[in-house]
């Protein structure tokens, strides 16, 4: 059966302190984590009732900064269903030995967390020329970046994408642009001008749904002209489960709302094939 559904964007978050010790990135654990965690079980109960055929579940680095095993233990069970998105001091000298070591443990993908619940501010850590080793180095291994950040970081994530073309940045939740002006979103421009580089991948997320009707937004005026901009095929869905509040199930639904007018073709392509195409290893 062809995959349907794939959560690119999930968190998980064991109970066992002991084998998976807390560290958060930057001292401060994120609220979600603390609150609402749920186990990779739980997750893939919640995927299954959801109607989730896989995922590439992101490490929580606000739980446990770089330490990725977790999810590195979790996915092994069943590499065909799971890939894991990791995190790695990607300023340190040792940066590209942990990519690798990593990718060994079967990883799919890199993130840099570099604003955040618990990083109001935006880390400086993309225009840092000690970046550049780790950031090439996802180009040749063919791993995407996951990058959470806001859009003052722009003009150094052009940098690296004009000096790293092999290089995949999948941008997070879009990076949150403001719609609530309706067409043509001037408040979104900044995220258009992104469509001109190859190597820039969008992820939808529930944030982005939540906002569907913000003020004069609506789903067909700004995702269809995100979709003209990008193509559907630069576009993945993610749930933010459980950063997200609401049930895997109400999220998955709120997707198949606000996709539902686009062509069937396009809505494959955000709920799975691009998902496929960034992390081989989740293809049929």
């Amino acid at each position: 059966m062809a995959t349907r559904l794939i959560d690119i964007h999930p968190h998980i978050i064991s109970p066992d302190t002991q084998r998976y010790p807390l560290a958060p990135l930057g001292g401060e654990r994120s609220g979600w984590s603390a609150t609402r965690p749920v186990t990779f079980e739980q997750y893939v109960a919640a995927m299954d009732q959801a109607g989730i055929d896989k995922a590439a579940i992101v490490h929580s680095s606000t739980t446990y900064g770089f330490d990725n095993s977790y999810v590195a233990d979790s996915i092994a069970a069943q590499p065909q269903r799971f890939a894991g998105v990791y995190s790695v001091d990607m300023l340190a000298p040792d940066a590209p030995e942990k990519i690798r070591y990593w990718m060994g443990r079967g990883m799919a993908g890199l993130r840099i967390f570099t604003h955040g619940s618990t990083m109001p501010g935006q880390a400086p850590w993309l225009e840092d020329p000690k970046l550049h080793a780790a950031w090439g180095l996802a180009g040749e291994l063919k791993l995407p970046v996951c990058v959470q950040m806001t859009k003052t970081a722009i003009p150094a994530l052009e940098k690296l994408l004009t000096a790293f073309p092999q290089t995949i940045a999948v941008i997070d939740h879009l990076m949150k642009p403001d719609i609530t002006s309706g067409p043509p979103y001037p408040g979104a421009q900044f995220l258009f001008d992104l469509a001109r580089f190859d190597n820039v991948y969008l992820k939808l997320s529930s944030r982005n749904t939540e906002a569907a009707y913000a003020g004069q937004a609506t789903p067909e005026s700004f995702l269809g002209r995100v979709v003209q901009e990008f193509g559907a095929e630069r576009i993945a869905w993610g749930s933010n489960f459980p950063a997200a509040e609401d049930s895997l199930t109400d999220i998955v639904k709120a997707l198949e709302e606000y996709i539902a007018f686009l062509p069937a073709k396009d809505q494959h392509w955000i709920m799975a094939g691009t998902a496929q195409k960034l992390y081989p290893r989740l293809a049929d």
